[in-house]
Formats: structure tokens, C-alpha cells, sequence
């Protein structure tokens, strides 16, 4: 039995997933034995401001450099992913300023069109965080493109130190949102610094392929346009489709309804971060490797998909059933409603856990403009049952409701496209290679 286990946990993909977790699991080990402090010293509605302003900035974040440092793992040649390292960074620097700028001109009506005044003195936050964020993806898909994934899970567990420490320590004498405001917001940066610190510690031979012209900044930005066209407006919906929750309870219901969505979705996010990403992180240079060896794609996708049901069955199982009762225990009576909340979410997150794999495949597949039409209709019908539960039955928790399940639906049908795709893809090669 010691011997199967054994080479289990020498597969590169199975070692690799596992670095990545042991990191993420500390750091969320940290976030779980803190959360009940914080939630006791700063409360519903500090949280709820909290989650305002980060569903506001987490719009912007993923787009920060226009997805582009995605395709940092794709090039045979580092060179070359170096190249997109370098348009990343300035295309992070270029979309910081703009922001800047339209929030100069615009910033009165950004505030009333979606109702932000209890947030209105962190905004000038934003190009700051925008351009943290971008440096912490470069960072980050830097490290996945070249499989050093201990540095990941060091830099993981460390910011979340950091960052719940000084929640913690500063709560107790001033628990106010604006705490947990600043130390979430310069959490991208934390990350970034502290990756960078440890590459800079670490030696690492560049790879270099005869097989690969070296390329222009700029006909590198040719090359990997289809992030910037399809993937970046994408991600900016989907973001949208997953902080709009906030943003309406707030303008619904106020801002204690925010709170305890906040609360319940960075509860459940917790097995996403910790094994989903894990996952993806590792599958995506995976499926990327295999796309070049010409091997079939749809296995790859199945097994990590089945593997990763396995895994969240329990977590999302016992939130879905016994949510008002673990969190009202947990965090205190007043959080019991946080748990309602949870159990909805629980369903769509659990879906959304299960998909990393199809998801991370979309580039593989040229998929991408698909998946920008579907993340379009998908956030309408998220948002139009947000609204429906607003409208028509007054009722926060039925609002909630009605959006878990038909995200679960669709981050379902997504997965069924995907395997469709690879199909065609591997029978594609199939006829190629005879």
C-alpha cells in the first residue's frame, strides 16, 4: 500500500498539484483559525464594505494586463515568454493610468450609478491595485510556465499570514472596514513581492527552442491577440457576473446583505483555492504539452474532472446541507443568515470547482471566442435571477437562490462542451497523423 501511494506521489502532475495545495492549504489553515476572530471584531457591515469595494476592483483585476499574461506558458521558447512578460507589465501600467484618468473625469457618477458612497474614499485605490495585480499574474504564470510551484505555494501561505495577522492585530484597536479595505486591496501586491523575492533567490536555466522564431514585442502581441479580443472581454463579463451579486444586494437589500454574501463566498472559495487551482494551474502546462505532442486531449479532461468531484463532495456537501448551522457555530449567532447564504453558493462553486479543468483547456482548443459568447449569455441569466428574486419576490435569500442554480447549470453545460470540443480535437489529430 506504501508503494502505490508512493508512486502515485511521484507522477509530476500528481507532486506538482500537491506543492501547489500544501501551500494554499497553510495559508488557508491560517484565513480559517483567523476568520472567526475577524468576523467577531469587525462585523456584517465592515465585511460588507470590504466586499463592495473588492467586487469593484476584482471587476478589474483579472483584465489588468488584458489576460495576456496567460499565454506566458504557451511559447516553446522562454525568450519569447519573456517578451510577454515585458507587454504584460506595460499594458498593466497603461490600463492603471487610464482608469486613473477616468475616474477623475467620472468619479461622481461611478459612485452614484452603482450606489458606492459608503466606499467612495477608496477608490483611489483602484490603479493601484490594477497594477499589483498585474505584476502578481506575470509573477504567477511565470512560475506555472516553469514548474516552480513551491515558490507559489510559499508566497501563498505567506501573504495569507501577513494579511490575517494584520487584520487581527490592528482590529484590536481599530475595527474599522477601512482595515480590511487597505490590507485586501495590497494583497496582489504582497503576493507578487514575495514570488519575486523567492525567483530572484532560486537558479533556473532558460529554455531555448530551435523550433521557435524569436519575435517582436510587437508580433508577440500578434501572436497571442486572441487573449486581449476574446479572453479579456470574457473574464471582465464573468468577473462582472460574479461580483454583481454584491454590488445588487447592496442597492437591494443594504449593506449587512453584502456582508454575509461576502462571508459565505470567501468561505467556500477556500476548497477552489486550495485544490480547483491547484489543479488548473498544473493541468494547464499539462494539456499544453500534450496539445504539442499531438495526444489525446478528452482523457486528460475526464480524469481531472472526476478527480476533482472526489475531492469536493464533502466540503460543498456539508455546507449545502448544514450551512446555517456550521456558520451560526463558527462565526457567531448573528452569521447564521451568511449560511442560507452558503448553501446556494455552495451548489454554483462546486460546479465552477469541477469545470477548472475544461476551463484551462479552452486556449488549448481555440475555443476562446466560444467562450466569450457563453460567459456573456451565462451573466445575463446570473444577473437577470438576481433581479427576479428582487422584482417579483422581495426576498434576498430566493435572489440568491435562483442565481446559484443557474450558475450551476451553466458552468455544467460548459463542461459538456468542452469534452465535445476535445473530441473533435483528438479525432482531428486522429485523421492528421494517418
Amino acid at each position: 500500500m506504501k508503494k502505490i501511494i508512493k508512486n502515485v506521489l511521484n507522477k509530476p502532475f500528481i507532486r506538482n498539484v500537491t506543492i501547489l495545495a500544501s501551500g494554499t492549504a497553510a495559508a488557508q489553515a491560517i484565513g480559517l483559525f483567523s476568520q472567526p476572530i475577524i468576523t467577531r471584531l469587525y462585523g456584517p457591515e465592515a465585511f460588507g464594505m470590504m466586499g463592495v469595494f473588492m467586487a469593484v476592483v476584482q471587476i478589474f483585476i483579472p483584465i489588468a494586463a488584458l489576460t495576456y499574461p496567460i499565454s506566458i506558458v504557451l511559447p516553446k521558447d522562454d525568450r519569447n515568454a519573456k517578451k510577454i512578460v515585458k507587454l504584460s507589465l506595460y499594458i498593466a501600467v497603461f490600463i492603471s493610468i487610464l482608469v486613473s484618468i477616468l475616474m477623475i473625469l467620472f468619479n461622481e457618477t461611478f459612485i452614484r450609478l452603482f450606489q458606492l458612497q459608503e466606499v467612495s474614499s477608496y477608490l483611489f485605490l483602484i490603479p493601484i491595485v490594477l497594477i499589483l495585480a498585474g505584476l502578481m499574474q506575470v509573477s504567477n504564470q511565470w512560475l506555472i510556465r516553469t514548474k516552480q510551484f513551491g515558490i507559489n505555494a510559499k508566497a501563498t501561505f505567506f501573504q495569507s499570514l501577513i494579511s490575517n495577522v494584520g487584520k487581527i492585530g490592528i482590529g484590536f484597536f481599530y475595527p474599522a472596514a477601512a482595515v480590511l479595505i487597505v490590507l485586501n486591496a495590497l494583497g496582489n501586491g504582497l503576493k507578487a513581492l514575495i514570488m519575486i523575492f523567492f525567483i530572484k533567490r532560486k537558479k533556473y536555466k532558460e529554455q531555448r527552442s530551435n523550433q521557435e522564431e524569436q519575435l517582436s514585442l510587437k508580433e508577440v502581441a500578434k501572436r497571442h491577440r486572441d487573449f486581449p479580443l476574446y479572453r479579456a472581454p470574457e473574464v471582465l463579463i464573468n468577473s462582472v457576473s460574479q461580483r454583481i451579486p454584491i454590488l445588487m444586494l447592496t442597492a437591494f437589500f443594504g449593506p449587512a446583505a453584502a456582508g454575509f454574501y461576502t462571508l459565505g463566498n470567501n468561505i467556500l472559495q477556500q476548497p477552489i483555492r486550495l485544490v480547483g487551482e491547484a489543479v488548473g494551474n498544473v493541468f494547464y502546462p499539462r494539456i499544453t504539452e500534450a496539445s504539442h505532442k499531438k495526444e489525446k486531449l478528452t482523457g486528460l479532461i475526464i480524469k481531472a474532472t472526476f478527480s476533482l468531484t472526489g475531492v469536493g463532495l464533502i466540503p460543498f456537501g456539508l455546507i449545502i446541507l448544514f450551512g446555517p448551522w456550521i456558520f451560526s457555530v463558527i462565526f457567531g449567532s448573528e452569521w447564521e443568515t451568511a449560511g442560507q447564504y452558503a448553501q446556494w453558493i455552495g451548489l454554483f462553486l462546486f460546479c465552477e470547482f469541477i469545470n477548472k479543468p475544461s476551463v484551462r483547456s479552452l486556449p488549448v482548443l481555440s475555443a476562446q471566442l466560444f467562450h466569450l459568447v457563453f460567459t456573456g449569455i451565462s451573466s445575463i441569466i446570473r444577473i437577470s435571477a438576481l433581479a427576479i428574486g428582487y422584482y417579483i419576490y422581495s426576498s434576498d435569500l430566493i435572489a440568491i437562490a435562483l442565481f446559484g442554480v443557474s450558475s450551476a447549470i451553466m458552468h455544467i453545460i460548459l463542461i459538456l462542451f468542452v469534452l465535445r470540443k476535445s473530441k473533435k480535437y483528438d479525432d482531428s489529430n486522429l485523421n492528421y497523423n494517418y
